[in-house]
């Protein structure tokens, strides 16, 4: 898709207002990083909200390379934006399929570390995250995509904290695109 329009930009305006009301806030906070903050970010009131998710899934759908036969995130964050962008494709009459990473391999059944349908190996996939600050747990999805053969050459984030994600994942040879940064919410 890739060609923003007037309707992306104000998608992405409503999107910004429901994360500054319903995701964002001041105080004191450790990240799952470990560091410390000021500012937190949990985007699953927004992104597990109708209204919320159908505009995260607009815009990374024209966000998304066009390329890219799947897309993939780590659970639990990744899981409804992973949902909200295959329906929309199909909306679209687009072929998107969806993959959710276990954390843990599961013990049992299978014993399954990538959830979703079986893909051809080298199947380009685009990795999906709420938001990125070092992007430990991002490169964990993307090594197990790669462990199983997939292509991964970029990761869509909602918000960007500017705290190393970046760096991080040009050091594995993955582009991040956010839709927002850190400085949008200050």
């Amino acid at each position: 898709m890739a060609k923003f329009s007037d309707k992306y930009d104000l998608n992405k305006a409503k999107l910004l207002k429901q994360l500054i009301e319903k995701s964002y806030k001041k105080g004191n906070f450790t990240l799952s990083s470990g560091k410390k903050s000021s500012h937190y970010l949990n985007c699953k009131p927004v992104s597990l909200n109708g209204k919320g998710l159908n505009l995260i899934s607009d815009l990374f759908l024209e966000l998304k390379d066009s390329r890219s036969n799947a897309v993939a995130g780590l659970t639990l964050g990744a899981d409804p934006i992973v949902s909200g962008l295959i329906v929309k494709a199909a909306l679209h009459g687009l072929d998107l399929d969806g993959l959710i990473i276990r954390k843990e391999i599961k013990k049992y059944g299978t014993k399954a570390g990538i959830e979703g349908p079986t893909l051809e190996e080298g199947t380009l996939v685009t990795v999906l995250e709420d938001v990125v600050t070092t992007a430990g747990s991002v490169i964990k999805a993307i090594k197990k995509l790669r462990e199983n053969n997939y292509v991964v050459e970029e990761v869509l984030s909602i918000v960007d904290r500017q705290e190393g994600g970046l760096e991080a994942l040009e050091d594995e040879n993955v582009k991040l695109k956010s839709l927002f940064t850190i400085k949008d919410f200050l």
